[in-house]
């Protein structure tokens, strides 16, 4: 009896699409079904419960994984870990394909931010616990899967399928068609949905990035030996919270943020800075009430001893996915002169 079994293959979507499309034309050439982690958007929870339902179904799981760590859900963990995770959990045979670390790879594919490396490296050690290849290029990746899928048959084999001619009646046939088609219709459905809510979604960024630019606040510092504030030209939001967001990748307090607001946008170093709040306590505060309100930091949740009553805070998910752009933006500039052309502007 000739069986067919379905492979549900993940990874970060940009940056290995055609490495994971080798992957699928390699499980197709076997002969069997590859459920693509493409067909799917883990947004939200709807979404996220038919790509459960999948491999839930599946009777293998591939991941394939380089240098990013890709987009992470509320609670910090990747869209890819939280599928491979699931997958383990329903005891589904895992092979993992992690990128040999001699082998080269863009620099733009590549995860520089600390905390994001540090989850990339946890999820690497996670997947080398099971079955775990390393490849160098595509047709290494390619020629690895084949294999490591034979051997996985042979001696892990799972419940697959089978034509419904070899063992199934009219009945079983009928039921066949009727998911067939309800497939058919679910893939047609998400890939609309998928569509329209990255469309969305880019509406959302660039509606905030518009808001951020648009709104002005003042700057006012404290030196040392002053008896006074100074003032200092308004600044914007967006340039506020692209000076501290890369800051905000951990935890920091409003005392400190003051401190490097005074220092980088107020041009008055730290050793000629007032001991305490070289800028205003209540801007401070009100710069991130106005970046909480559009979803952009959080108050950090993090344990601290009792004594400790400073206030802390932190980017959100959303905060770092718009820090991501903005930056991706500035690396993706043709050389020194467009970098410097795209970065904002004194004020801005």
């Amino acid at each position: 009896m000739t069986r067919k079994y379905q492979i549900f293959v993940s990874s970060t979507y940009t940056d290995l699409k055609e490495d994971r499309d080798l992957v699928i034309k390699a499980i197709l050439e076997m002969g069997h079904i590859p459920v693509g982690m493409e067909m799917f958007s883990a947004a939200d929870e709807e979404q996220w419960s038919v790509i459960r339902r999948n491999i839930e179904q599946t009777d293998y799981y591939v991941v394939v994984v380089a240098n990013r760590y890709g987009s992470v859900t509320d609670s910090g963990i990747s869209y890819t870990e939280k599928e491979y995770d699931y997958a383990v959990a329903q005891g589904i045979p895992t092979l993992g394909f992690v990128l040999d670390p001699t082998s080269s790879w863009p620099s733009n594919f590549t995860d520089t931010i600390p905390n994001q490396v540090s989850s990339l490296n946890l999820f690497k050690e996670k997947i080398k616990k099971k079955h775990v290849s390393f490849w160098k290029n595509r047709d290494d990746l390619y020629g690895k899967c084949s294999i490591a899928l034979s051997k996985a048959f042979t001696t892990n084999p799972r419940e697959g399928w089978v034509r419904s001619s070899q063992v199934a009646d009219a009945r079983t046939t009928a039921e066949l068609t009727r998911l067939s088609s309800e497939n058919s219709e679910l893939r047609q459905r998400l890939s609309k949905l998928n569509v329209a809510e990255k469309a969305e979604e880019e509406e959302e960024y660039d509606k905030v990035l518009m808001t951020l630019r648009n709104n002005m606040r003042p700057l006012s510092v404290w030196a040392k030996d002053a008896s006074a504030w100074e003032e200092r030209p308004d600044v914007s939001l967006f340039r506020l919270f692209y000076v501290l967001a890369p800051e905000m990748l951990i935890d920091k307090s409003t005392e400190q943020m003051a401190g490097f607001i005074a220092a980088v946008l107020g041009k008055l170093p730290g050793p000629e800075q007032r001991a305490i709040w070289p800028v205003p306590s209540n801007n401070v505060k009100e710069w991130m009430a106005d970046l909480s309100t559009l979803g952009l930091v959080t108050p950090s949740t993090r344990k601290r001893p009792l004594t400790d009553s400073t206030e802390y805070w932190t980017l959100t998910a959303k905060g770092k996915e718009l820090l991501a752009r903005i930056r991706r933006k500035l690396l993706e500039a043709s050389g020194p002169a467009s970098y410097s052309s795209a970065q904002p502007e004194k004020g801005s």
